[in-house]
């Protein structure tokens, strides 16, 4: 199978502090893919790399053949990246359309005269992105929340507004960096049913990063686990979560 991602010798310092070293890491088109490790590991300093908010000192990242590498954040998201984030980021003073509409505005242009004197193309573009942002909505169940404001919606509705969102600019690959974060044991089978619905119904390449175990096992195809910014196994699943290594670096033992 093709591959989607390809990770080869990535790494940046900080302060003379190795936060991520000599990561190596491949990611199949369609696959659902976990990356853990306990806190401080480099998790989140990876997704970071990806997206363009660090420069690594050393490696290379290919999305889709794409070297990535030295590019714009707004630039890796139009190439095909899009994330969310531990924290839930949703603009909740918006209402549920408006924040799905804005992950389209990538894709629907009109002029700044046009939007200030609602010229037909300004009405057009507003109408195929009300459609296309009620269409992502329903498959989130959604639909019938559109009006209403973000910061209103319960938890787990916040999470999937949040990956509706994500989706809208209609990316290669998604990355979720905890969505299980807060939630109770139903609102993470809930998630794991959307995470698995999302990469069947948008034939998505995911990569995620989960401290929920359960969750991990439960949907991740195979693992990469770092610790201390470095490589400490990788594999499928099954195999890594039974590696006694990474049962040390989990348990302190």
């Amino acid at each position: 199978m093709a591959l989607m991602v390809e990770i080869k010798n990535l790494g940046i310092s900080f302060g003379g502090l190795r936060a991520v070293s000599e990561l190596d890491m491949e990611i199949k088109k369609g696959e659902l893919y976990g990356l853990i490790g306990p806190n401080g590991a480099g998790k989140t300093t990876v997704f970071n790399l990806l997206t363009g908010v660090y420069h690594p000192d050393t490696g290379s990242f290919k999305l889709d053949g794409e070297e990535l590498i030295g590019k714009k954040t707004i630039d890796i998201n139009k190439a095909g990246i899009a994330r969310t984030f531990q924290n839930i980021r949703l603009f909740k003073g918006l209402s549920v359309l408006d924040n799905v509409k804005a992950g389209l505005h990538n894709h629907y242009r009109y002029s700044t005269a046009a939007g200030i004197f609602r010229l037909p193309s300004y009405r057009n573009a507003e109408r195929q992105m009300d459609e296309k942002a009620m269409e992502l909505l329903k498959v989130f169940e959604l639909d019938g929340l559109a009006d209403h404001l973000a910061a209103n919606l319960p938890y787990g509705q916040q999470r999937k507004l949040e990956i509706a969102r994500a989706l809208a600019t209609d990316p290669k690959l998604l990355l979720l960096d905890e969505p299980a974060a807060g939630m109770n044991p139903n609102e993470t089978q809930a998630l794991m049913d959307t995470i698995r619905f999302v990469r069947d119904e948008f034939d998505m390449t995911i990569l995620l990063i989960e401290h929920d175990m359960k969750l991990v096992s439960g949907i991740c195809e195979r693992l990469t686990v770092l610790n201390f910014g470095q490589l400490l196994a990788q594999g499928p699943t099954a195999e890594v979560l039974s590696n006694p290594q990474v049962i040390k670096a989990y348990l302190g033992e």
